[in-house]
């Protein structure tokens, strides 16, 4: 996904049309083009590059505002909570800490594909409208209407998926058993619809251009996508039931926010409970009853599960640090579980790190040093206020301090990690096009489908060629061509008279010893010496 959103933005860089995208110069209109503007405008400023961690900068910020975003709708759904009088807003920014430290945002987050952006711009829709519904009727209108912007900036992101995962869920949560709530919108009927419409001229803008334009086309890429939500990644309906585990060290409280007998009385002073319960359990429901399904589709579930998390750790703030008969209470064994399960995974990280022996993170390097020293200073207080004492608070730093750890000390020895099933001297096409028999040569073609990751690997589009005798006959200048097997066996009969196979070598598709091989070449017209 990510390399399809990059190729596309390089072709849109090189010169290709922004209205109408095309990756592999074929038409790409499966997805709309919103994140690719992104990373297109960013390579407009910056100069083309293949930086990972630049083109990468568009989705980061999309998550930073995603937190931003829910800890405005946090504060919206928190303000009229008994608690919020002795700590306002202490609800609010502890579930934004939680949001932003959640596993699946941080993966999410740190890769350029459509996601994060579809999102983060439609929690702050949901922002806006929940700030919008709660002010008085004429100074609802800006509210409402920037709601209605960054709605249909949601649907130029990733069409109607942000509307049906995250939005409904949320509206129905927030609308059903809430007469409140719908007082307040038909208060402002108007200026909601005036919103609504705006959310549809700006998502629909570009579907209805692409259906102007290339209206065939469009249509049959519209069949195809309404087929794979049937058809492709197809999973049972329970596949999402270990949602609350994609919170990442914040799994177990998740977990006991959910159990309606245990968190009601606790978390209701707090937070809404039942807004916040039945976003989540809404949203669960619409993506389970879809077909396909992936990881990724459960980024909607995180805020309101990060938000029934922050209300439970409210409560326990407030409560004493030595409760009645600690045997017997789970506010007393539910957070002396969660610092063991700490411990443990701070105990795991220096000994994997060692284990590992990659140069810079083994034994008596500075970044093993580092973690010894944090593990053992977490460890000790853990052991001390988290399991003897029960302190909430110093659960909830070490809880940051060990996410903060693995993305500055951990996370950058993924690359390594991949690369440990490099065979030594195979070449991969990233290698292969430096090679001094391909340089120079601008058009490169494939003779059969190449993977779009293959395409960014190559620096440039790689179309598919299946060229006759007489395209050969009249071939211009000299071409690159890849191809799944033998360039001389892909050729059609015949080629050896019109071009000569002037340079050969082969690359993998893959790091380890069973990835599949293919084959790059150089033809040159035979009247021309290469």
């Amino acid at each position: 996904m990510e390399s399809r959103n990059f190729v596309a933005a390089r072709e849109m860089v090189a010169g290709g049309s922004w209205l109408v995208p095309t990756m592999n110069h074929e038409l790409r209109l499966a997805k709309p083009p919103l994140p690719t503007w992104a990373v297109a405008g960013l390579q407009r400023l910056t100069g083309p590059t293949e930086n990972l961690a630049l083109l990468r900068l568009p989705a980061g910020l999309a998550a930073t505002l995603f937190v931003f975003f829910f800890w405005g709708l946090a504060r919206e759904l928190t303000r009229p909570q008994a608690a919020e009088g002795a700590a306002p807003g202490r609800t609010a920014w502890l579930a934004a800490l939680v949001l932003a430290t959640s596993l699946l945002v941080i993966t999410t987050g740190r890769e350029g594909q459509w996601d994060i952006f579809a999102n983060s711009l439609a929690m702050g829709g949901l922002w806006l409208l929940a700030r919008g519904w709660q002010q008085p009727v004429r100074w609802a209108y800006g509210w409402l209407l920037g709601a209605g912007v960054l709605l249909g900036l949601a649907v130029l992101s990733k069409g109607p998926v942000p509307l049906y995962a995250l939005v409904l869920p949320f509206l129905l949560a927030y609308l059903v058993g809430q007469p409140a709530h719908r007082q307040a919108l038909r208060m402002r009927a108007l200026a909601t619809v005036l919103g609504a419409g705006l959310a549809v001229i700006i998502g629909g803008s570009w579907p209805l251009y692409i259906w102007l334009k290339v209206a065939p086309v469009a249509r049959a890429v519209a069949r195809i996508e309404m087929a794979s939500w049937g058809e492709r990644h197809v999973q049972p309906v329970w596949y999402y039931w270990p949602f609350f585990a994609f919170t990442g060290l914040w799994a177990l409280v998740a977990l006991a926010s959910l159990v309606w007998p245990f968190a009601r009385p606790r978390l209701r002073a707090f937070v809404p409970y039942g807004v916040a319960l039945g976003w989540v359990l809404a949203g669960l429901l619409l993506l389970s009853i879809v077909p396909e399904k992936k990881e990724r589709y459960m980024l909607p579930l995180m805020p309101p599960l990060a938000l029934l998390v922050a209300g439970l750790l409210r409560y326990w703030q407030t409560q004493p640090p030595y409760p009645a008969r600690p045997g017997s209470q789970p506010d007393a064994w539910l957070p002396r579980a969660w610092s063991a399960l700490l411990l443990v995974l701070l105990l795991a990280l220096p000994v994997a790190m060692g284990l590992t022996g990659f140069p810079g993170y083994g034994v008596g390097s500075l970044r093993f040093g580092l973690m010894g020293v944090a593990v053992l200073v977490l460890g000790v207080g853990l052991v001390r206020e988290g399991i003897g004492r029960r302190r909430t608070g110093f659960l909830i730093g070490s809880t940051l301090a060990a996410v903060l750890l693995i993305i500055v000390l951990v996370m950058p020895v993924y690359p390594r990690w991949e690369a440990r099933r490099d065979v030594p001297g195979r070449l991969h096409l990233r290698q292969a096009r430096e090679l001094p028999g391909f340089r120079g040569v601008g058009e490169w073609r494939s003779l059969d489908t190449l993977h779009v990751k293959q395409v960014w690997a190559a620096g440039r589009a790689v179309p598919v060629w299946h060229p006759t005798v007489a395209q050969l006959a009249g071939l211009p200048h000299s071409v690159v061509v890849v191809a799944a097997r033998p360039v001389a066996k892909a050729l059609p009969a015949g080629w050896a008279t019109q071009v000569r196979i002037s340079h050969q070598d082969s690359f993998y598709l893959d790091r380890d010893r069973n990835s599949a091989v293919w084959f790059i070449s150089r033809l040159d017209p035979i009247e021309i010496v290469p």
